[in-house]
């Protein structure tokens, strides 16, 4: 099995769900949640692009696209490269102001391509490295990579679910 091709493949799928979730819509309604509680479409999108990007960058030994291209500035927030949206509560989900559907769009794509050509260099055996050993059992490289797509691809779908909602609200 070419693993490469499996991956980029999986990872390549995301824009068809992210990008549909976002389009048209106003910065209002990227904000706009769908019950109290319940996590806006633009916070959802912005999350799943900033886990991958802060994962990824980790795997590659570099910094974020958060911190060294001017993102933080487009979704009113600063470019700390801790904050992923991971443990957010009401106050820091309301603080992610994405000023247009196409600032996550771009921001998720810019992502994307690097988390792309990462992946089309990686070795069937790359997969194997212990990236965490902190775990029972230890955290590898693949195991990694398929934890951040499926935390992508549920707030994907969790984004296209909420746009459902607040289109029929």
């Amino acid at each position: 099995m070419d693993v490469n091709g499996l991956l980029t493949e999986a990872y390549g799928g995301l824009p068809e769900l992210v990008e549909p979730a976002v389009a048209g819509l106003s910065p209002e309604r990227l904000r706009q949640a769908p019950a109290i509680g319940a996590n806006p479409i633009g916070w959802l999108v912005w999350h799943l692009a900033r886990i991958q990007d802060h994962q990824v960058a980790g795997l590659m030994g570099e910094e974020q696209l958060w911190v060294t291209d001017d993102w933080a500035g487009r979704f009113g927030l600063t470019p700390d490269p801790g904050d992923t949206g991971f443990g957010h509560g009401p106050e820091q989900i309301t603080a992610v102001r994405p000023e247009s559907g196409q600032a996550l769009v771009d921001y998720h794509r810019a992502v994307l391509d690097r988390t792309l050509a990462y992946l089309r260099g990686l070795r069937p055996a790359d997969l194997d490295r212990v990236v965490d050993p902190n775990w029972d059992p230890p955290v590898t490289l693949g195991v990694r990579l398929l934890s951040v797509l499926a935390d992508d691809l549920q707030h994907a779908g969790q984004a296209g679910y909420v746009r459902g909602l607040i289109e029929r609200g």
